[in-house]
């Protein structure tokens, strides 16, 4: 049987990295065969990514954009697509709509967008996390180091994109992750709860 495909999603600083931890942890307690992965991946093209935007290397919106969709490609590929045939439950922080949200925050169009990441597998069940945009604002100045793509002009954009296209699909679930964190989890987990045929 296919395995359960899980994506959160959200403008930097909403928290999805930890609470795909937090998530993936409960579901393996639970005796659930989990994979936890990420974008840009830590694979060849992934890590070249980061590598640049950590140090301020200028990239073309465009072929930044193709970038990430070559390093999806290799996800897919060889982490995403062999999990779920093993039946696994795969989630993973950030995938297309990352492309999406950041392309049209560049100045890119929706078409050329939706075109590069249409022949990618569609999730089971997507959650944006989006907490107001002064928490994102305050968590990020408390990091110590930031990349090309967390200016806070930009992530403005992107947070606006992210709530259009969370109005356009009602299959996304939007959570607030303002609040306590333990909160939080618990509600990311009741949201994939309705959705997925294990719980």
């Amino acid at each position: 049987m296919r395995g359960f495909f899980i994506v959160l999603e959200g403008p930097d600083g909403a928290g999805t990295t930890k609470h795909c931890t937090l998530l993936a942890d409960r579901l393996a307690r639970e005796n659930r065969a989990v994979l936890c992965t990420f974008e840009p991946t830590d694979g060849p093209i992934g890590s070249a990514i980061r590598s640049d935007l950590r140090a301020g290397k200028p990239v073309a919106p465009l072929e930044l954009q193709q970038r990430f969709c070559a390093d999806r490609a290799w996800h897919v590929e060889q982490v995403i697509a062999p999990a779920l045939l093993k039946g696994m439950t795969v989630m993973t922080d950030r995938y297309f709509h990352s492309t999406i949200a950041y392309g049209l925050a560049l100045g890119l169009k929706r078409s050329a967008l939706d075109k590069m990441n249409k022949k990618f597998i569609r999730p089971d069940c997507t959650l944006f996390l989006l907490p107001p945009f002064a928490v994102l604002q305050e968590r990020m100045s408390h990091r110590n180091h930031t990349d090309a793509l967390e200016r806070t002009e930009l992530q403005r954009k992107v947070y606006a994109a992210y709530q259009m296209l969370a109005k356009e699909d009602p299959t996304i679930h939007v959570i607030d992750t303002s609040g306590p964190l333990e909160e939080v989890a618990e509600m990311i987990y009741k949201n994939i709860e309705v959705k997925t045929p294990f719980i």
